[in-house]
């Protein structure tokens, strides 16, 4: 609790058995998402709020890049020509699996929160499922930025749409909890000062993160705020798979209500805007806006790596050693640039509703050369530096890193060496 009430985030470690099985879930999704073709008749995900506990399948997100396959038990899943889809294998074992791990977790928040024993019992799915029930619950195999999908929404783009998109990164999910494994880490939740921090950088084989949603703040009378989170995916050239991820999400029971009777119960003082009880079935189609529950009364914090190494010193107690000695030269200049994108690049790009999209290093050396190449606006519109490829400074030659920096801070190399040329 004291991880989820400083981070929004926790991470918890499986038992090696079902590290493996989430582990060769992973696998199966990546080859699900690489063996499959992509054209544009395909399912796109729908926001429509009276689907929200019935989506099963594939379907695809196109403005995020975003494949996906729901299992959600209860459901019988045909395709369109009536034959039965073969789905990512081991979903079921995983659904069982991260379904009791959730549970566990819940009940540790009631015990910390001194509510009874099984307070969230009432407004969670039987287990099992009764006969002809549908899990509210459900277990999503990811797919973001595959190569070969990209290529088809690439040729959309040169059909006539942009590249540019608007700015969908902050989310919420309405979940009592929310659990994620990955096979790239690219997961950033902010903190409660309003950081972003990459929660999934430095896991081991049997760990997964999990954070708080919007229906768990409403049941607990805003006492366990949701997490608000985002996914980046500009770190992914040249991998043939994309960033795969399997995300499990227990869901309330569609017929129960949100009502904080158990925190009143328990003592807890409940404002009025938690004491009138919610169907949960309202309560899932009813907007709720990042700025609505957090005013922009924080910025994202500069040292957002500083900020992640801190949340995996406390969540993973490694006995690694404080580093006494400077970063060799080439570390810190990928450092600075990186710093440099986040500060300066990525705050041109949220004021002007612009969703950065990284290129490829060899093809993007052809862009900069040519009018018409798919990053030449995003380009354009932030300034960047002429002659530099559209790539995530990490990808950058070191020459191309210094101009890069000193594009978006004059002076940078001088001031380095005035303080390499300092006494230690």
């Amino acid at each position: 609790m004291q991880s989820l009430a400083q981070y929004s985030a926790a991470i918890i470690q499986l038992p090696p058995t079902e590290g493996a099985l989430l582990r060769s879930g992973l696998d199966s999704a990546c080859l699900f998402f690489h063996q499959r073709g992509y054209n544009s008749s395909e399912v796109v995900h729908s926001d429509d709020a009276h689907e929200w506990c019935k989506t099963s399948g594939y379907y695809v997100d196109p403005q995020m890049w975003l494949e996906m396959y729901d299992y959600r038990p209860g459901v019988t899943l045909t395709e369109p020509s009536g034959a039965m889809e073969l789905p990512p294998s081991g979903l079921p074992d995983i659904f069982a699996v991260l379904g009791k791990v959730s549970r566990d977790i819940l009940d540790a928040i009631s015990f910390s929160l001194n509510l009874r024993s099984c307070a969230f019992t009432d407004i969670l799915d039987n287990i099992p499922l009764r006969s002809q029930e549908v899990s509210s619950s459900v277990l999503s195999a990811c797919c973001h930025s595959r190569p070969s999908f990209e290529a088809a929404q690439q040729h959309n783009i040169c059909e006539g749409q942009l590249l540019i998109f608007s700015d969908q990164d902050q989310q919420m999910d309405k979940t009592l909890l929310t659990l994620v494994r990955s096979d790239r880490s690219g997961l950033y939740v902010k903190d409660m000062h309003g950081h972003w921090i990459l929660v999934d950088g430095d896991l081991g084989p049997h760990d997964v993160v999990v954070y708080p949603g919007l229906a768990l703040y409403q049941e607990t009378a805003g006492y366990v705020n949701p997490a608000v989170h985002k996914t980046e995916v500009g770190n992914l050239q040249g991998c043939m798979f994309g960033r795969c991820s399997l995300v499990f999400k227990l869901m309330p029971r569609s017929v129960a209500r949100l009502s904080g009777s158990e925190m009143r119960a328990a003592g807890h003082g409940v404002d009025a805007q938690f004491q009138v009880p919610i169907p949960v079935n309202d309560f899932m189609q009813t907007g709720h806006s990042v700025d609505q529950l957090f005013p922009k009364d924080t910025e994202p914090s500069p040292h957002a790596d500083q900020d992640s190494a801190s949340f995996n010193s406390v969540m993973k107690k490694k006995n690694g050693r404080t580093r006494t000695k400077p970063l060799p030269p080439s570390k810190r200049l990928r450092l600075e640039a990186q710093r440099v994108l986040k500060e300066r690049v990525q705050d041109i790009a949220d004021k002007k509703g612009i969703k950065l999209r990284f290129c490829n290093i060899k093809d993007c050396e052809s862009h900069i050369r040519s009018l018409d190449s798919p990053c030449e606006n995003i380009r354009t519109e932030i300034g960047w530096p002429q002659g530099v490829p559209f790539v995530h400074p990490h990808d950058l030659p070191n020459k191309a890193k210094l101009g890069f920096l000193e594009a978006y801070e004059p002076g940078w190399a001088a001031s380095q060496q005035e303080i390499e040329s300092q006494p230690q």
